[in-house]
């Protein structure tokens, strides 16, 4: 009977017992799992320029389309442009779903602008945030209207996410007084134990494992960003600074083509470095059709000063302004106006693509001065410079007043190899001439087509020319 009562009493105790055990269990369960099924991450590391805007922009489409839960940002920048920071901060405010961000080592200037748009901001012991004062790209600081908007940007992006607004201005003006953050008249930059007692971090892990793990995160279903080849190419050829190398290398091959009539390395060099400048702004819809043909309409209005209008004037300077004009809005992109029927350029942007292309042109510019130099004096020009002076008893004769329309159609011969330009022999006399066909071989039959200045032009004949 007392066994029986025992056993009888287990199960009523264990008839309440495990349905308990089950709910805690559960209760538990829901408590530890992850609040976010599904994590998005990518990174910013590079120079935030018109690049890590679209970079960004395709990162949280794919977001979208994949159901992310959570987006975490991966960072690590210097900082950039502010036309493009404030791109994707406005990207990252507007997404549907909540943005972390991991600062690995540096959040400065533009990063720190970025970072204030994200919900939470964690940081790797060691990293630092701030320093957002506008500079040109000399380093100096800029005007005070620019300086004045970042200000606000900064303390409205700061005030979005909850974060101090004080202390986000003073990274940008170190006037302002935060106590016991700027007492010193600096512009405010915070490590990560700072940044953590200020409220403008949520936490400081070695990792981004740890972080997630200390958070219950372990567990979610993760995914990172995978840029195509072909985006990645696009991509690397619109960063500034491989932009402002095929800019100077356009420049340079057409300050070459100006010197030696006639399409060469450096007029084949100038054609492929734009093709590789407007191409990927194309693609990225940066650079219209327009803007193309107007950059092939200023290298024929170049191509005719060279070959068929003597001198510089009106069709050289119209041609270079069609060039320096495409090559300013290729990289420029377009706002929509109300008082306009179609898109006006970004006036920020058009400004920092003239800064570019007027950098590329003065580099060019110093460039082919000291390739000029340098190639004079170079044992490689002496072997093809003509090093012989052309004396009277040589048979050269001076023509101070002469009168070159009269030698147009006479026939001649090249006393020496047209490289384009050389020496023909006519009538007895010595003349300075350029073959407008290319290079042409010495005692070659050719006949007089027209002048520049002092120098006759010059094609070769099919058949030997009737003796004078």
């Amino acid at each position: 009977m007392g066994k029986s009562m025992n056993r009888f009493g287990i199960c009523l105790i264990g008839s309440f017992v495990l349905p308990l055990s089950f709910a805690f269990a559960q209760q538990a369960e829901e408590a530890t799992s992850p609040e976010y099924k599904k994590v998005f991450r990518f990174s910013i590391e590079e120079e935030i320029a018109a690049p890590a805007a679209k970079l960004t922009e395709m990162a949280l489409e794919e977001s979208k389309a994949w159901g992310a839960d959570l987006v975490l940002v991966e960072m690590d920048t210097y900082g950039g442009a502010v036309d493009a920071a404030d791109e994707i901060r406005t990207a990252l405010l507007s997404h549907s779903t909540p943005v972390w961000v991991f600062v690995k080592n540096n959040a400065a200037s533009a990063g720190a602008f970025i970072a204030l748009a994200c919900d939470s901001i964690f940081m790797r012991p060691g990293a630092t945030m701030g320093a957002a004062t506008v500079v040109g790209p000399d380093g100096e600081k800029v005007d005070e209207k620019y300086q004045s908007f970042m200000r606000a940007k900064m303390r409205e992006t700061a005030e979005r996410n909850g974060r101090n607004p004080n202390i986000a201005e003073a990274m940008v003006d170190g006037s302002v007084v935060v106590p016991g953050v700027n007492d010193s008249g600096k512009v405010v930059s915070l490590t990560s134990s700072e940044a953590l007692e200020v409220g403008f971090s949520e936490g400081t892990f070695q990792t981004v494992e740890d972080m997630l793990n200390h958070y219950g995160l372990q567990g979610a279903m993760q995914k990172s960003y995978q840029e195509s080849t072909l985006s990645s190419v696009v991509r690397f050829f619109m960063r500034p600074a491989v932009s402002g190398i095929l800019v100077t290398i356009i420049f340079l091959g057409i300050i070459f083509e100006l010197q030696t009539p006639g399409i060469g390395l450096a007029g084949a060099a100038a054609l492929g470095a734009a093709v590789l400048y407007f191409i990927p702004n194309y693609l990225e819809g940066l650079a219209e059709s327009w803007e193309i043909l107007l950059f092939l309409i200023g290298l024929i209005l170049l191509a005719l000063e060279i070959f068929v209008i003597p001198g510089f004037g009106v069709a050289g300077i119209l041609g270079g302004l069609c060039v320096l004009s495409s090559l300013v809005l290729a990289v420029s992109g377009t706002v929509e106006s109300n008082d306009y029927s179609f898109p006006m350029p970004d006036l920020n942007e058009v400004v920092s693509g003239v800064l570019l292309v007027g950098i590329a042109f003065f580099a060019s510019t110093g460039i082919a001065l000291l390739l000029g130099y340098k190639l004079i004096g170079s044992a490689l020009f002496r072997r093809v410079e003509v090093a012989s002076v052309q004396g009277k008893e040589e048979g050269y004769t001076a023509h101070g007043n002469w009168n070159p329309q009269f030698l147009v159609g006479k026939y001649a011969e090249t006393e020496t190899p047209m490289r384009p330009g050389g020496t023909i022999l006519l009538d007895g006399d010595s003349y300075e001439a350029v073959s407008l066909t290319g290079w042409l071989d010495s005692k070659c039959r050719v006949k007089v087509a027209g002048y520049t200045g002092f120098v006759l032009q010059v094609v070769p004949l099919d058949e030997p020319s009737p003796k004078a």
